[in-house]
């Protein structure tokens, strides 16, 4: 059985960014999504307190930070090209229970695609809700993290399932970049 070759190699198997000038250029899109388990405790003091710790408002802050890193993909992932970003949107939302769901919708008119905006931004607001609860409780787990869907290159994806629906609406925050 032949083996798909890996587009980020060479003819001689080295790495390489791909080359991407012949493609067209076409609007793309991506939604990523990272979740984030707190322990019980932890969760009904976040809801308690409208999502706030002593560091500050941790959904808007995560908010910021994903939208941040799904800018500078290009600069944390080795062969990502760097994109001009013309849309970039994280939401938070705490349906229920001790789960955070983190959604990052990323698209660009471009070459190539956004999956990888959108999961940094996802990842980077997870994280960052991590670093803004760890002093309540260091069973934090970010759960995962995956590719819900993407759109306008060579194929398009969508998770079972996913179908652009989004999770509960209570307590939701959100950034437009």
């Amino acid at each position: 059985m032949k083996h798909p070759r890996l587009t980020h190699l060479d003819a001689r198997d080295r790495p390489s960014m791909v080359d991407v000038s012949a493609k067209a250029v076409t609007r793309r899109s991506a939604t990523a999504e990272a979740r984030v388990r707190l322990p019980p405790a932890v969760a009904r003091g976040l809801r308690a307190s409208g999502h706030r710790t002593r560091k500050g408002p941790v959904f808007d802050t995560a908010i910021v930070a994903g939208v941040m890193a799904a800018k500078r993909t290009h600069e944390l992932i080795p062969f990502c090209h760097p994109l001009g970003l013309s849309h970039c949107q994280v939401d938070i939302t705490h349906p229920r229970g001790a789960m955070l769901i983190v959604r990052c919708e990323v698209a660009v008119e471009h070459r190539t695609g956004v999956e990888m905006e959108a999961l940094t931004g996802a990842t980077v607001a997870a994280l960052t809700v991590y670093d803004m609860c760890k002093a309540l409780s260091h069973d934090i787990r970010i759960e995962s993290v995956r590719l819900l869907e993407k759109s306008g290159g060579r194929s398009n994806f969508r998770r079972p399932g996913s179908s652009g629906a989004r999770p509960p609406r209570r307590k939701r925050r959100s950034a437009r970049a």
